[in-house]
């Protein structure tokens, strides 16, 4: 078993990343889909400075992200933070994401992918827009099936050892694909991944509550989660149908989700809207309870908020101090009122009874 031993300040609590000693905020900003879309240069600086006052230490992005504009809009921002006092590259932890490319349909055929050759040049290509000599964390934003994995674990090692990462981790990999890249970093004495980033949520919890559970026990692995606000229903704001003008759900390209939210996942409407109460009884808003039950898994190292204005940004970190709060009688009538608690099979049940893991 690997130790977590947190660092807790005034408005935040730092949490170890995986089996390294890097301390990241429970709560931190990403840029996806904001940035650029929805938020220009100078608007995302008063984000991330408003986040950073607040306690947030740890900034994600990936070079897909409007088609890599969001990592030139978050170096800009952060130059600007140095030029005002504001920070220093060292008080910062900023990741990005390698796979999907950064040029949308003009990527060429060797632009993408987890090879050697774009592993190297796109997070190459991603330092450049961001301005940056390293970042901190470099992801796989996706398993990439035609490129053998110890041609990516050697990639991301390399990238390591020249100095434009500190550390790699995952996204979106199956816990096999991540056992495989350890077994095949400890074979070769390579470096381990120490993270995963997964979606979690309310709504979709079975591969961070199951699935992953032998790789936080068996290698210390962290998790930096994405969407805990499942696409903004979490907020309550679509309650009655109505989308917003501005909400993510009104952007032309995800106009294909507002659809499935509106008649699939009717349901997760339905859910929110009985969390009402007990957010109120709670003295916070639908989102807040959201992101606190996020935060409150031990498995969680931090929770990948996003926001248009600093008024969201104030309400999202604010969610640290409904955490204290949640003890076991409030989340078990989450459980009930959202009902999506995941079940262990009766083979994993019994495997885990023979082993001792079940008392």
């Amino acid at each position: 078993m690997f130790p977590v031993n947190i660092v807790k300040t005034k408005n935040m609590i730092y949490n170890p990343l995986g089996h390294s000693g890097l301390l990241v905020s429970r709560f931190s900003f990403g840029s996806w889909v904001t940035f650029s879309e929805q938020v220009d240069a100078d608007t995302a600086y008063l984000l991330m400075k408003r986040a950073y006052e607040l306690g947030c230490n740890f900034f994600d992005n990936a070079e897909n992200y409007a088609a890599g504009e969001a990592e030139k809009i978050m170096g800009y921002a952060f130059q600007r933070g140095v030029q005002e006092g504001i920070w220093s590259r060292e008080d910062l932890v900023f990741s990005t994401k390698i796979f999907f490319g950064s040029k949308g349909e003009l990527d060429s055929v060797n632009s993408k992918g987890l090879t050697r050759k774009h592993v190297i040049e796109g997070l190459g290509a991603s330092l450049q827009r961001m301005g940056f000599e390293y970042v901190d964390i470099v992801f796989c934003h996706r398993p990439d099936p035609l490129t053998p994995i110890e041609e990516t674990v050697r990639a991301l090692n390399y990238v390591i050892e020249q100095g434009m990462a500190f550390y790699w981790g995952t996204s979106e990999w199956s816990a096999q694909e991540i056992t495989e890249a350890c077994r095949v970093a400890d074979l070769y004495n390579l470096i381990r991944p120490i993270a995963e980033q997964p979606q979690y949520n309310m709504f979709h919890r079975r591969r961070v509550e199951i699935e992953y559970q032998p790789l936080y026990r068996d290698y210390g692995l962290g998790t930096t989660v994405w969407s805990p606000l499942s696409w903004g229903i979490l907020t309550g704001k679509y309650s009655g149908k109505i989308v917003p003008a501005g909400s993510r759900l009104s952007l032309e390209k995800y106009k294909f989700f507002h659809s499935r939210a509106f008649s699939e996942r009717i349901w997760q409407l339905e859910k929110t809207d009985a969390l009402k109460p007990l957010a109120q009884e709670l003295g916070c808003s639908v989102a807040q309870l959201a992101l606190a039950w996020c935060a409150c898994n031990p498995s969680v190292s931090t929770v990948i908020t996003g926001a248009t204005k600093v008024e969201q940004v104030e309400e999202n970190f604010h969610s640290i101090y409904i955490i204290p709060k949640l003890n076991s009688s409030y989340l078990k009538r989450i459980d009930e009122i959202i009902g999506t608690k995941p079940e262990l099979s009766a083979e994993i049940k019994a495997a885990r009874k023979v082993r001792g893991m079940e008392r």
